[in-house]
């Protein structure tokens, strides 16, 4: 989490706080936050309204249709993961990592640390066989660089939402990948839950043929 976000989270009223971190950091739903605070679902509506107004209004405020500031390293290495996860390129992926860079799967109980580790996770389950099929659709999420992810479905025609992905880059290099599972968290994002299918690259155009010479 970004230093100016954590100094908002102080300022809010400890249920507030609570409520703010298990369902926007955390990634629970109404209902678990609910049940962890032993309150109602209504309450944790009206808790999570009250600490992000709370916290949009000490956050800074970027200029209308401006795209936050990333740093020059952040910047490449985001897009960097983002090119190598739509290739299905493990070993690109692999190589942005710190090496005891930690993997985890929010808000279940996975963690992996370390490249070795990361590199069987992500091709044994992320792209078993090289298989290409998500789609990441680039967002801010505590101020740090976010991904929406998408599974292909080629079936239905259309590209399905499983969740955020949301890179911790220190020194050029990719020190935690943070998977959350939960899609409710998207609209928050402007993510939509459904994509249409992105359109496939145009065919290279062939050179051509240039006339011999005359003989």
């Amino acid at each position: 989490m970004s230093l100016a976000f954590v100094a908002a989270l102080q300022r809010l009223p400890p249920g507030e706080r609570a409520a703010l971190i298990l369902s926007d950091v955390l990634g629970f739903g109404a209902d678990e936050v609910a049940e962890i605070l032993s309150c109602e679902p209504a309450a944790v509506g009206e808790l999570l309204t009250r600490a992000r107004a709370g916290v949009a209004g000490v956050l800074p405020r970027p200029a209308p249709g401006a795209r936050p500031a990333l740093g020059a390293d952040e910047d490449a290495v985001a897009a960097g993961f983002a090119g190598a996860f739509d290739r299905g390129d493990v070993p690109g992926i692999v190589a942005l990592l710190a090496d005891d860079a930690r993997l985890r799967m929010r808000p279940l109980p996975v963690e992996y640390q370390g490249r070795a580790a990361a590199r069987h996770f992500i091709a044994a389950v992320a792209f078993p066989g090289g298989t290409t099929r998500y789609r990441l659709v680039v967002t801010r999420a505590n101020g740090q660089p976010a991904f929406g992810c998408y599974l292909r479905d080629p079936c239905a025609g259309i590209d399905r939402a499983c969740g955020l992905v949301v890179l911790t880059v220190d020194g050029g290099r990719i020190t935690a990948i943070d998977r959350f599972v939960d899609n409710s968290a998207l609209p928050r994002f402007g993510l939509p839950r459904t994509l249409p299918p992105a359109p496939a690259p145009a065919p290279a155009l062939e050179p051509e043929p240039r006339p011999g010479p005359e003989v």
